[in-house]
């Protein structure tokens, strides 16, 4: 793994500052410490940090074709490359390396932008066609490698894997998006293609960016990819578990290609458990395996973990991380460069750092839970669209949107008697009750939250609109599967997949993700939804499928996720820390916030009335990002 850095000037050939492009580079140098790269040509400037993985004593970047006119550079691995070169030289293509990396150049020169279609893996990478004069930019088709561009007020371009090589030109305005500070504080991330700053973009997962010296104005990126929700042909249950295993065999077979020390992570999860299965069978040595132990039983889940390795006497490193580990909260701010408000990323940063004392490769099974169906909001929402469905909007908005009005909030009663959010649910259409469940803060306590002033400077917007924009082009109307779609367009980027790169990068850590194979995601989509959710058990046909392997406690518990303490944290050791960051001077003078409410939303949480964390964790997530 490792962090690209470009220049491009569009509008004419003047020279690249060969110091600004080494700083920004530099910023990265966690990304790829065993060696760094520049090429500089008029108007055009490419760098790269690198982590050497596969070919070590040579695939340098950046990186050129046979006469030089073509020159990457590239974060990723595509697994495929053996089969690419073969196919290449075949054409006439001649390799100078038997890396991943040389395969983009050749493929570019053969393919055109259709190169990305052959490729199969993850990828960042920016190249150069001398002859073209044209700067093409992709990323891979889930978006597990990160890319941030901006176009400068100098009508330069600059791209990176990371906002903080951006954040090293002068020149990038730094003025805060409003709209992205909205859907922060909706889904605890920003989504693509926003950042944080209204000057920069992402691009998104499966778009590539086609830039043109001369060009006027900064086109808009093209979608390449789709995951597609085409049904299958008819399958039975049976067929399709034994397909599910083969295909995921194969997809993790695949990325066991290093030349250096190769693991897996091993929560004792349903998904990071079957990854090491399928290695254990692939593998004549013992899989490496890590994990994590919380000192709190109510977190811990180091036992299932510990099965899992003896089943398949794997070579096995487990440390304990204390239930006050929160010495991390100001690391997270130079780590994510965005705010970003998922606690679960203090225990992602130490698996990595444990798994990077063994190994320089880990498998992990995230993406199961988007790709089969495996949260238990799809559950939720479901049950709720059961109660949608038999009365039309125009009907249900009125007469629930009042009871939902009206009806007292009762967090503390029975669950039968809660019955506010189930009207409020009902009142509102598929996308928007989907919305308001996987929102930190819904509607009515965002619009608390805000200032007057912010508020009029939205005008409006809301974060829900993210959400209704994939809604609108998505390939299915099924409950269940556009909620998945959305997620994989939203969630899994923007949250699992930034978390991860993060923190494993952090350790100079490549981390690789098998359950997200495009051909694998492709195949999962296609099968009837009921084999992803039956019975209120998610993940049903992968479960069945994983019976001969994997033992039923494994299979069939109750899924707890990678939590941390965090309510329990404000109102004991960091209750004073939360005073200070949440309404501290900084939160005051940035002028987004009704300090009134902050402070309601503290004292109800120090005193025991009401659990704000997650509003407050991403509060201080954010005052993390203003100290920056």
């Amino acid at each position: 793994m490792c962090g690209i850095t470009g220049i491009f000037d569009l509008r004419e050939h003047r020279p690249i500052n060969r110091a600004l492009l080494e700083a920004m580079n530099q910023t990265q140098f966690h990304r790829g410490p065993d060696e760094g790269g520049v090429h500089l040509e008029p108007g055009v400037g490419l760098a790269h940090r690198r982590l050497s993985i596969i070919d070590l004593s040579s695939g340098q970047q950046p990186l050129f074709n046979e006469d030089e006119t073509v020159v990457v550079t590239y974060n990723g691995e595509i697994y495929n490359f053996p089969e690419l070169t073969k196919e290449l030289q075949q054409a006439g293509h001649q390799f100078r390396t038997h890396c991943d990396t040389e395969v983009i150049v050749h493929a570019w020169e053969e393919w055109g932008e259709a190169c990305v279609d052959r490729f199969r893996g993850m990828f960042a990478f920016g190249l150069w066609d001398r002859n073209r004069q044209t700067l093409f930019l992709a990323r891979d088709r889930l978006g597990i490698k990160p890319l941030y561009y901006s176009l400068l007020p100098n009508d330069q371009f600059i791209f990176a894997s990371e906002l903080k090589a951006l954040m090293a030109h002068p020149d990038l305005p730094r003025e805060l998006d409003a709209q992205a500070i909205e859907d922060y504080f909706a889904y605890g991330y920003v989504p693509e293609p926003r950042s944080i700053f209204r000057s920069v973009q992402k691009l998104p997962p499966a778009h590539l960016l086609n830039l043109r010296h001369g060009q006027r104005d900064l086109p808009a990126p093209r979608a390449y990819w789709d995951v597609p929700f085409s049904a299958l042909p008819r399958i039975d249950e049976a067929e399709a578990a034994e397909a599910l295993v083969d295909c995921l065999r194969e997809a993790v077979k695949i990325r066991q290609i290093a030349e250096v020390p190769l693991g897996a992570f091993l929560s004792g999860g349903v998904d990071s458990s079957a990854v090491v299965a399928m290695m254990a069978g692939l593998s004549p040595d013992p899989v490496r395996t890590c994990s994590i132990a919380f000192a709190d039983p109510a977190y811990d889940e180091s036992r299932y973990a510990q099965q899992v390795a003896q089943r398949y006497q794997t070579d096995h490193y487990q440390e304990q991380v204390d239930s006050d580990d929160f010495a991390l909260l100001d690391r997270l701010g130079d780590l994510y460069d965005e705010p970003f408000a998922d606690s679960s990323a203090l225990p992602t940063y130490r698996v990595c750092e444990l798994a990077r004392r063994k190994v320089v490769v880990a498998l992990s099974g995230d993406g199961g839970d988007e790709n089969l169906a495996g949260y238990r909001r799809y559950r939720h929402h479901q049950a709720e669209e059961r109660l949608r469905r038999p009365l039309p909007l125009g009907l249900r908005r009125p007469l629930f949107g009042a009871l939902g009005h009206w009806y007292p909030k009762a967090d503390w009663a029975p669950r039968i008697f809660r019955a506010k959010t189930t009207f409020q649910a009902l009142a509102r259409d598929s996308v928007e009750g989907y919305f308001q469940g996987v929102s930190i803060l819904r509607d009515e306590l965002r619009s608390k939250l805000f200032s007057p002033n912010f508020r009029r400077e939205l005008q409006g917007y809301n974060a829900v609109e993210v959400l209704r924009q994939h809604a609108a082009s998505a390939p299915t109307d099924h409950p269940l599967s556009l909620v998945q779609y959305l997620d994989m367009k939203t969630y899994l980027p923007g949250d699992i997949l930034t978390k991860v790169d993060r923190a494993s990068m952090a350790h100079a850590l490549e981390v690789r993700v098998p359950i997200l194979d495009h051909r694998l995601v492709e195949w999962i989509s296609g099968l009837p939804p009921d084999l992803k959710l039956r019975g209120g058990e998610g993940k049903y046909l992968f479960k069945k499928a994983m019976e001969p392997y994997l033992p039923n406690d494994i299979l069939y518990r109750r899924k707890k996720g990678f939590a941390v303490p965090v309510s329990e944290w404000f109102r004991g050791p960091l209750r004073d820390s939360l005073r200070e960051k949440v309404l501290g001077q900084r939160m005051v003078d940035v002028g987004l916030f009704d300090m009134d409410y902050l402070n309601q939303l503290v004292k109800q949480h120090t005193t025991g009335q009401r659990d704000h964390s997650a509003p407050l964790w991403s509060l201080i997530m954010f005052d993390a990002f203003l100290s920056r």
